[in-house]
């Protein structure tokens, strides 16, 4: 559900290149350099997509050569999204909203975003299926910031008013972090489980 809007707004974007749409100062920088957005945009979109369907233990179970062969996707569609994204916020021209404080989020999101998917493939190339998961997992909820800063944003706005360059870089930056507060929740969680679950196991075999 989080994905939806950022899907509908990258095909929106993606229309107005196809279709020469009118210049403006909002898109002039897409239209003088196309190729990184467009690529974000459909990295993006399946990342989005795809994603949720590796984190569905049941359907991870019952299909495992999907997840192998949509993980190695996803692992190029995330890694494109993160350095598309790190390429657009170093080069593009930037926006006048956009100050010092957003651009260094950007970046900082940006690298996390990249670095965890490169340590979760690591790490599934050593057989440490628990530290993958985490660090996909990790990796996903910066993918998905876009979704949860549409609502960031506007809880902002329906507050505050228009948002100023600080209000608005630390609105975005609360999207980011949200996410990555849940996807912490949720593999501390499933950790403390799997811990509960050995131990009653390693008493059981002792009984």
């Amino acid at each position: 559900m989080l994905s939806v809007i950022p899907v509908a707004a990258g095909i929106f974007r993606l229309t107005e290149l196809v279709r020469n749409a009118e210049i403006t100062p909002a898109n002039a920088r897409f239209f003088a350099s196309p190729l990184p957005v467009v690529l974000h945009i459909l990295s993006a979109s399946i990342y989005a997509i795809l994603g949720p369907f590796q984190f569905a233990p049941g359907f991870r179970r019952s299909r495992p050569g999907w997840h192998r062969i949509s993980g190695r996707l996803l692992v190029l569609c995330g890694l494109i999204v993160g350095i598309s994204g790190l390429w657009m916020t170093l080069f593009y021209p930037r926006p006048d909203d956009s100050g010092d404080l957003l651009y260094a989020l950007r970046l900082l999101f940006g690298s996390g975003m990249v670095i965890s998917i490169l340590i979760g493939f690591a790490m599934i190339l050593r057989g440490d299926w628990t530290g993958h998961r985490a660090w996909m997992m990790r990796s996903y909820a910066i993918g998905l910031g876009a979704g949860t800063q549409v609502l960031t944003q506007t809880a902002g706005e329906l507050i505050i008013g228009p948002p100023s360059e600080l209000s608005k870089a630390l609105l975005m930056g609360a999207g980011w972090v949200i996410n990555l507060a849940v996807a912490e929740w949720v593999i501390r969680r499933r950790s403390a489980s799997v811990h509960t679950l050995r131990t009653h196991r390693e008493q059981d075999n002792v009984n």
